[in-house]
Protein backbone atom coordinates (compact mmCIF):
# COMPACT_ATOMS: atom_id res chain seq x y z
CA UNK A 1 0.00 0.00 0.00
CA UNK A 2 1.17 3.51 -0.72
CA UNK A 3 2.04 5.65 2.30
CA UNK A 4 0.08 8.78 3.18
CA UNK A 5 1.44 12.14 2.18
CA UNK A 6 1.77 13.08 5.82
CA UNK A 7 3.51 9.85 6.91
CA UNK A 8 7.16 10.08 7.97
CA UNK A 9 9.78 9.39 5.39
CA UNK A 10 11.43 5.99 5.70
CA UNK A 11 14.56 5.22 3.76
CA UNK A 12 15.29 1.60 2.75
CA UNK A 13 17.93 -0.42 4.57
CA UNK A 14 21.39 -0.95 3.28
CA UNK A 15 21.38 -2.80 -0.07
CA UNK A 16 24.49 -4.74 0.92
CA UNK A 17 23.87 -6.57 4.25
CA UNK A 18 26.97 -7.82 5.96
CA UNK A 19 26.98 -11.51 7.07
CA UNK A 20 27.20 -12.16 10.80
CA UNK A 21 29.88 -14.81 10.50
CA UNK A 22 32.75 -12.37 11.09
CA UNK A 23 34.40 -12.49 14.47
CA UNK A 24 34.55 -9.31 16.51
CA UNK A 25 38.26 -9.50 17.19
CA UNK A 26 39.06 -9.60 13.44
CA UNK A 27 37.07 -6.45 12.64
CA UNK A 28 39.05 -3.22 12.63
CA UNK A 29 37.84 -0.37 14.76
CA UNK A 30 35.66 1.90 12.62
CA UNK A 31 36.25 5.52 13.50
CA UNK A 32 34.22 8.59 12.77
CA UNK A 33 36.89 9.81 10.35
CA UNK A 34 35.45 7.71 7.49
CA UNK A 35 32.21 9.66 7.11
CA UNK A 36 30.30 10.15 3.90
CA UNK A 37 31.43 13.24 1.93
CA UNK A 38 29.05 16.20 1.70
CA UNK A 39 28.53 15.78 -2.05
CA UNK A 40 27.63 12.10 -1.65
CA UNK A 41 25.13 12.93 1.09
CA UNK A 42 23.53 15.63 -1.01
CA UNK A 43 23.28 13.27 -3.95
CA UNK A 44 21.65 10.57 -1.82
CA UNK A 45 19.16 13.04 -0.32
CA UNK A 46 18.26 14.37 -3.79
CA UNK A 47 17.56 10.84 -5.02
CA UNK A 48 15.36 10.14 -1.98
CA UNK A 49 13.48 13.41 -2.50
CA UNK A 50 12.87 12.53 -6.13
CA UNK A 51 11.52 9.08 -5.28
CA UNK A 52 9.34 10.54 -2.54
CA UNK A 53 7.84 13.13 -4.94
CA UNK A 54 6.99 10.37 -7.39
CA UNK A 55 5.20 8.43 -4.61
CA UNK A 56 3.25 11.56 -3.62
CA UNK A 57 2.17 12.13 -7.22
CA UNK A 58 0.99 8.54 -7.57
CA UNK A 59 -0.97 8.77 -4.34
CA UNK A 60 -2.57 12.06 -5.42
CA UNK A 61 -3.70 10.49 -8.67
CA UNK A 62 -5.25 7.57 -6.81
CA UNK A 63 -7.10 9.90 -4.45
CA UNK A 64 -8.53 11.88 -7.41
CA UNK A 65 -9.98 8.77 -9.03
CA UNK A 66 -13.75 8.64 -8.66
CA UNK A 67 -15.45 5.86 -6.79
CA UNK A 68 -18.43 3.93 -8.09
CA UNK A 69 -21.82 4.50 -6.54
CA UNK A 70 -22.70 1.45 -4.48
CA UNK A 71 -25.88 0.27 -2.85
CA UNK A 72 -25.96 0.76 0.90
CA UNK A 73 -26.38 -2.96 1.51
CA UNK A 74 -23.40 -3.93 -0.67
CA UNK A 75 -21.11 -1.02 0.23
CA UNK A 76 -19.19 -2.81 3.00
CA UNK A 77 -18.74 -6.02 1.02
CA UNK A 78 -17.65 -4.13 -2.09
CA UNK A 79 -15.12 -2.08 -0.11
CA UNK A 80 -13.68 -5.23 1.38
CA UNK A 81 -13.43 -6.87 -2.05
CA UNK A 82 -11.68 -3.80 -3.43
CA UNK A 83 -9.27 -3.85 -0.52
CA UNK A 84 -8.52 -7.53 -1.12
CA UNK A 85 -7.81 -6.84 -4.77
CA UNK A 86 -5.55 -3.92 -3.91
CA UNK A 87 -3.62 -5.95 -1.36
CA UNK A 88 -3.30 -8.85 -3.81
CA UNK A 89 -1.98 -6.55 -6.53
CA UNK A 90 0.47 -4.98 -4.13
CA UNK A 91 1.61 -8.43 -2.96
CA UNK A 92 2.23 -9.54 -6.56
CA UNK A 93 4.19 -6.38 -7.28
CA UNK A 94 6.41 -6.91 -4.26
CA UNK A 95 6.98 -10.55 -5.28
CA UNK A 96 8.12 -9.53 -8.75
CA UNK A 97 10.24 -6.64 -7.54
CA UNK A 98 13.96 -7.18 -7.04
CA UNK A 99 16.12 -5.13 -4.69
CA UNK A 100 17.57 -2.04 -6.27
CA UNK A 101 20.59 -0.07 -5.26
CA UNK A 102 19.49 3.36 -4.13
CA UNK A 103 22.79 4.96 -5.00
CA UNK A 104 25.76 3.90 -7.05
CA UNK A 105 28.12 6.41 -5.44
CA UNK A 106 31.07 4.41 -4.02
CA UNK A 107 31.49 6.82 -1.11
CA UNK A 108 27.88 6.30 -0.01
CA UNK A 109 28.15 2.52 -0.38
CA UNK A 110 31.44 2.50 1.56
CA UNK A 111 29.93 4.52 4.43
CA UNK A 112 26.86 2.26 4.60
CA UNK A 113 29.02 -0.85 4.53
CA UNK A 114 31.18 0.44 7.38
CA UNK A 115 28.08 1.26 9.41
CA UNK A 116 26.74 -2.28 8.97
CA UNK A 117 30.14 -3.73 9.88
CA UNK A 118 30.22 -1.62 13.03
CA UNK A 119 26.77 -2.91 14.05
CA UNK A 120 27.82 -6.53 13.46
CA UNK A 121 31.02 -5.96 15.44
CA UNK A 122 29.09 -4.49 18.38
CA UNK A 123 26.73 -7.49 18.39
CA UNK A 124 29.62 -9.95 18.31
CA UNK A 125 31.40 -8.12 21.13
CA UNK A 126 28.23 -8.35 23.24
CA UNK A 127 27.98 -12.11 22.58
CA UNK A 128 31.67 -12.54 23.42
CA UNK A 129 31.23 -10.66 26.69
CA UNK A 130 28.28 -12.86 27.64
CA UNK A 131 30.21 -16.07 26.90
CA UNK A 132 33.24 -14.86 28.85
CA UNK A 133 31.06 -14.01 31.84
CA UNK A 134 29.48 -17.46 31.77
CA UNK A 135 32.90 -19.14 31.51
CA UNK A 136 34.10 -17.12 34.50
CA UNK A 137 31.11 -18.27 36.56
CA UNK A 138 31.77 -21.90 35.59
CA UNK A 139 35.42 -21.55 36.61
CA UNK A 140 34.39 -20.19 40.01
CA UNK A 141 31.97 -23.10 40.49
CA UNK A 142 34.72 -25.55 39.55
CA UNK A 143 37.10 -23.99 42.09
CA UNK A 144 34.48 -24.29 44.85
CA UNK A 145 33.85 -27.94 43.99
CA UNK A 146 37.57 -28.66 43.98
CA UNK A 147 37.98 -26.94 47.35
CA UNK A 148 35.10 -28.98 48.80
CA UNK A 149 36.63 -32.19 47.44
CA UNK A 150 39.97 -31.29 48.96
CA UNK A 151 38.38 -30.64 52.36
CA UNK A 152 36.57 -33.98 52.24
CA UNK A 153 39.84 -35.76 51.46
CA UNK A 154 41.50 -34.04 54.41
CA UNK A 155 38.65 -35.13 56.72
CA UNK A 156 38.94 -38.68 55.42
CA UNK A 157 42.70 -38.69 55.99
CA UNK A 158 42.21 -37.38 59.52
CA UNK A 159 39.64 -40.08 60.30
CA UNK A 160 41.92 -42.75 58.88
CA UNK A 161 44.75 -41.43 61.04
CA UNK A 162 42.54 -41.53 64.14
CA UNK A 163 41.49 -45.09 63.31
CA UNK A 164 45.07 -46.24 62.89
CA UNK A 165 46.10 -44.52 66.10
CA UNK A 166 43.23 -46.16 67.99
CA UNK A 167 44.14 -49.58 66.64
CA UNK A 168 47.74 -49.07 67.66
CA UNK A 169 46.74 -48.07 71.17
CA UNK A 170 44.46 -51.10 71.54
CA UNK A 171 47.18 -53.44 70.32
CA UNK A 172 49.68 -51.94 72.72
CA UNK A 173 47.28 -52.31 75.62
CA UNK A 174 46.46 -55.92 74.75
CA UNK A 175 50.08 -56.94 74.24
CA UNK A 176 51.92 -55.16 76.99
CA UNK A 177 49.10 -54.98 79.56
CA UNK A 178 50.86 -52.01 81.13
CA UNK A 179 47.65 -50.30 82.05
CA UNK A 180 45.20 -53.06 82.87
CA UNK A 181 43.12 -50.81 85.08
CA UNK A 182 42.46 -48.34 82.31
CA UNK A 183 41.78 -51.22 79.97
CA UNK A 184 39.22 -52.70 82.36
CA UNK A 185 37.62 -49.33 82.87
CA UNK A 186 37.38 -48.86 79.11
CA UNK A 187 35.98 -52.37 78.77
CA UNK A 188 33.39 -51.66 81.45
CA UNK A 189 32.41 -48.42 79.72
CA UNK A 190 31.96 -50.28 76.45
CA UNK A 191 29.74 -52.84 78.18
CA UNK A 192 27.69 -50.07 79.76
CA UNK A 193 27.35 -48.39 76.39
CA UNK A 194 26.18 -51.64 74.82
CA UNK A 195 23.63 -52.14 77.59
CA UNK A 196 22.49 -48.54 77.27
CA UNK A 197 22.23 -48.99 73.51
CA UNK A 198 20.12 -52.10 73.91
CA UNK A 199 17.87 -50.33 76.42
CA UNK A 200 17.40 -47.45 74.01
CA UNK A 201 16.62 -49.79 71.13
CA UNK A 202 14.14 -51.74 73.28
CA UNK A 203 12.47 -48.52 74.43
CA UNK A 204 12.35 -47.25 70.85
CA UNK A 205 10.90 -50.54 69.65
CA UNK A 206 8.22 -50.54 72.38
CA UNK A 207 7.33 -46.92 71.62
CA UNK A 208 7.08 -47.54 67.88
CA UNK A 209 5.11 -50.74 68.36
CA UNK A 210 2.62 -48.94 70.60
CA UNK A 211 2.17 -45.71 68.64
CA UNK A 212 2.99 -46.80 65.07
CA UNK A 213 1.47 -50.25 64.53
CA UNK A 214 1.08 -51.86 61.14
CA UNK A 215 -2.07 -50.95 59.19
CA UNK A 216 -3.71 -54.34 59.93
CA UNK A 217 -3.16 -57.16 62.33
CA UNK A 218 -0.73 -59.66 60.95
CA UNK A 219 1.50 -57.04 59.29
CA UNK A 220 0.23 -57.48 55.74
CA UNK A 221 -1.27 -55.13 53.16
CA UNK A 222 -4.89 -56.26 52.55
CA UNK A 223 -7.53 -54.72 50.34
CA UNK A 224 -10.96 -53.88 51.73
CA UNK A 225 -13.69 -56.49 51.16
CA UNK A 226 -11.09 -58.92 49.84
CA UNK A 227 -10.34 -62.38 51.20
CA UNK A 228 -7.18 -62.90 49.18
CA UNK A 229 -3.90 -63.17 51.06
CA UNK A 230 -1.37 -60.42 50.27
CA UNK A 231 1.74 -61.25 48.28
CA UNK A 232 4.07 -59.07 50.38
CA UNK A 233 4.41 -58.94 54.18
CA UNK A 234 4.72 -55.41 55.57
CA UNK A 235 7.47 -54.59 58.05
CA UNK A 236 7.20 -52.39 61.11
CA UNK A 237 8.49 -48.85 61.45
CA UNK A 238 11.07 -50.17 63.89
CA UNK A 239 12.42 -52.54 61.25
CA UNK A 240 12.52 -49.74 58.66
CA UNK A 241 14.56 -47.56 60.99
CA UNK A 242 16.86 -50.44 61.82
CA UNK A 243 17.48 -51.10 58.13
CA UNK A 244 18.28 -47.42 57.51
CA UNK A 245 20.61 -47.22 60.53
CA UNK A 246 22.50 -50.38 59.61
CA UNK A 247 22.87 -49.20 56.01
CA UNK A 248 24.20 -45.80 57.12
CA UNK A 249 26.72 -47.27 59.55
CA UNK A 250 27.92 -50.14 57.35
CA UNK A 251 28.23 -48.22 54.06
CA UNK A 252 28.31 -44.47 54.82
CA UNK A 253 29.45 -43.75 51.25
CA UNK A 254 26.25 -45.40 49.91
CA UNK A 255 23.57 -45.06 52.63
CA UNK A 256 20.51 -45.27 50.36
CA UNK A 257 17.98 -48.10 50.68
CA UNK A 258 15.62 -49.09 47.88
CA UNK A 259 11.93 -48.92 48.82
CA UNK A 260 10.02 -52.15 48.09
CA UNK A 261 6.44 -53.31 48.64
CA UNK A 262 7.17 -54.33 52.24
CA UNK A 263 7.62 -50.67 53.21
CA UNK A 264 4.27 -49.14 54.18
CA UNK A 265 3.97 -45.80 52.24
CA UNK A 266 2.54 -43.79 55.19
CA UNK A 267 5.62 -44.67 57.26
CA UNK A 268 7.89 -43.51 54.43
CA UNK A 269 6.01 -40.21 54.16
CA UNK A 270 6.22 -39.76 57.94
CA UNK A 271 9.99 -40.18 57.94
CA UNK A 272 10.43 -37.83 54.97
CA UNK A 273 8.09 -35.15 56.32
CA UNK A 274 9.82 -34.85 59.71
CA UNK A 275 13.34 -34.89 58.26
CA UNK A 276 14.27 -38.30 59.66
CA UNK A 277 14.91 -39.69 56.18
CA UNK A 278 15.90 -38.09 52.90
CA UNK A 279 14.95 -39.09 49.38
CA UNK A 280 17.58 -39.67 46.69
CA UNK A 281 17.82 -36.55 44.46
CA UNK A 282 17.67 -38.63 41.26
CA UNK A 283 15.80 -41.80 42.27
CA UNK A 284 12.58 -41.27 44.29
CA UNK A 285 12.44 -44.99 45.12
CA UNK A 286 15.56 -44.76 47.32
CA UNK A 287 15.82 -43.15 50.76
CA UNK A 288 18.50 -42.73 53.39
CA UNK A 289 18.65 -41.88 57.07
CA UNK A 290 19.58 -38.31 58.01
CA UNK A 291 23.17 -38.27 59.30
CA UNK A 292 22.45 -36.91 62.78
CA UNK A 293 25.80 -38.09 64.08
CA UNK A 294 27.80 -35.85 61.69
Amino acid sequence: MLPNATSPRRFPPSPHPVPGAFRAEYLPEITNDSVCPVDAKEELLDECESIWKQMEECQGKLMLLGTETLLKSDAKLSLLMMRVKALTAEYNQWQKRSPEILSTNPDVLLALGKEELQKVKNDLEMVLSTVQSKNKQLEEDLKREQQWHKEQEQILDALNGIEEETKTQVEQLSKKSLNTRAFHELHNKMLKLKIYKEDLLNALGAFLEEHFPLPEKGGSAKKENSSEKPAVELITLHEILEILINKLMSTPHEPYVTINDSFWPPYIELLLRYGIALRHPEDPNRIRLEAFHM
